[in-house]
């Protein structure tokens, strides 16, 4: 595994849960957004992955969980083998993803690989290359919305609400693509340094009354909706 970051504990990252979080190396999309550039593009030291081991043996009594993050977890070959591992030290495993690569999300879950998805839904189906950065194939997005959705031990959607690329009437039109979900989550754009995008870096995120509104609008579609980062 590539692994370009490591934090210790988080309170707020896997649901429930106390958990160390660990940050996979390159990605296949390049959303203006993004916030994770030197982790995207490789510009990291990188971490041994028996430090990360290590670590969680120490700390099997006090923390529940591990997030795969990234970058894109699921681009990592060895991505079974190191989920194996944890789950033998005794970790409940959440992975966080693009949705890019529903061959390897499916293995891990019909591997009792993975507890909870959470997969990024970057926009509407029209927006999707323009918020993802690139060419996206969206048979597969859809293929693993719906793996998710239907075979997942537990899951979530989520969308980063982006000035000057998503409007309110765009989160409604992933609400009706992903009705009946069983949880969706808008986040606050975060005004980090340095993004993909440098044009993103002056972007101004939505006041928070915009996304509440947007929120009370989605909630219908959905058996649990939420706001994060305001």
């Amino acid at each position: 595994m590539k692994l370009g970051g490591f934090q210790k504990l988080s309170l707020l990252d896997y649901p429930d849960k106390l958990s160390a979080i660990i940050w996979t190396i390159g990605c296949d999309f390049r959303c203006p957004f993004c916030y994770n550039k030197e982790i995207v593009f490789g510009k990291v030291d990188a971490i041994p992955q028996e430090v990360i081991f290590e670590y969680l043996e120490k700390r099997k009594k006090l923390l529940e969980g591990l997030v795969i993050t990234g970058g894109e977890p699921t681009l990592q070959p060895d991505l079974k083998e190191f989920t194996k591992h944890v789950k033998q030290i005794g970790y409940q495993i959440k992975i966080d993803t693009n949705g890019s690569n529903p061959t390897q999300i499916k293995d891990l879950i019909d591997n009792r690989l993975v507890d909870y998805i959470s997969m990024d839904i970057k926009a509407p189906k029209e927006k999707y290359e323009k918020l993802a950065g690139c060419k996206v194939d969206l048979k597969k997005i859809e293929k693993s919305i719906e793996l998710i959705k239907q075979e997942a031990p537990d899951y979530e959607f989520r969308t980063t609400f982006t000035p000057k690329l998503l409007e309110k009437k765009d989160i409604l039109e992933i609400a009706k693509w992903l009705k009946t979900s069983k949880k969706y989550y808008l986040q606050q754009f975060e005004q980090k340094h340095p993004l993909i995008s440098p044009a993103m870096e002056e972007a101004i995120p939505y006041p928070t009354e915009y996304l509440q509104e947007t929120l009370e609008e989605i909630k219908p579609y959905f058996k649990e909706c939420g706001l994060r980062g305001t």
